[in-house]
Parts: structure tokens; C-alpha cells; sequence
């Protein structure tokens, strides 16, 4: 099962983070929390690599409706967004899918959640071309 989808930028990494972030504003999204692997891998392991950032995205309005539908939901929010730079320089953005992570929850209503959530991501992955 693919839990994810993608597209490849030609931006550099930090253009790319800020237009994923800009685009997931569009979409009625906020970045709650913003992991960043390469910092951290030097830090913790003294490990260089390449750029690499987590961005937990939520639409705070679509969290409610599945915080409300299943109050454990929250194990699998918030959405996760990869930014990630490949040795060629090409910025990769993945998005969680939420209809393949969602199918774990089995509550009225969370199916067509999800369906929304991915239609949304997919319109910013769709705008960052």
C-alpha cells in the first residue's frame, strides 16, 4: 500500500520549504511543528546528510470534525509533509496520504474526512508546479 504521493522541485530547499508552506496556508493549513533531520542528525550523531524536514501540517476545522468522530484520531495526525534534498540537488515533497493512513480507523464519517484531507493536499501539491 502507498501511504504517500510526491513531486520533484527543481527550487532550492529553503524556497521549497517556504512555498510548501505557503501553499499549505491556501489549503487552510498550518504548520504546527517543523522537524528538521539534518539539524538534528548532526547534533545527536554528528551525522552530515543532505537537507531533510518534516512539516506536521492541520486543518484545524477537518481535525475537529476527526477529533470528534474519534478521539484517539489524534495517534495519527498531524498530516505529515517531507521536504527533502537528493544528492542531485532536486527537492522532493511527500505528503502523507490520509485515505491510506485513515483506513487504521474504522468510525462513521472518516472515510469521506479523508478523502477531503487528500483532495486538499493534493491541490497544494498540485500548485507547487
Amino acid at each position: 500500500m502507498q501511504y504517500g504521493f510526491f513531486i520533484t522541485l527543481d527550487d532550492g530547499f529553503d524556497q521549497a520549504v517556504a512555498k510548501v508552506t505557503e501553499a499549505l496556508q491556501q489549503q487552510g493549513f498550518g504548520v504546527l511543528t517543523e522537524i528538521d533531520i539534518k539539524a538534528t542528525m548532526k547534533a545527536k550523531l554528528d551525522i552530515d546528510q543532505l537537507p531533510y524536514k518534516i512539516l506536521g501540517a492541520c486543518n484545524p476545522s477537518l481535525a475537529h470534525q476527526a477529533l470528534e468522530a474519534e478521539p484517539d484520531i489524534g495517534l495519527l495526525l498531524p498530516c505529515n509533509v517531507v521536504v527533502r534534498e537528493d544528492e542531485n540537488g532536486k527537492v522532493t515533497v511527500g505528503f502523507m496520504d490520509p485515505q491510506a493512513v485513515l483506513t487504521l480507523v474504522d468510525k462513521e464519517g472518516i472515510k469521506e474526512l479523508a478523502q477531503e484531507v487528500r483532495l486538499r493536499l493534493e491541490v497544494v501539491r498540485d500548485s507547487l508546479k
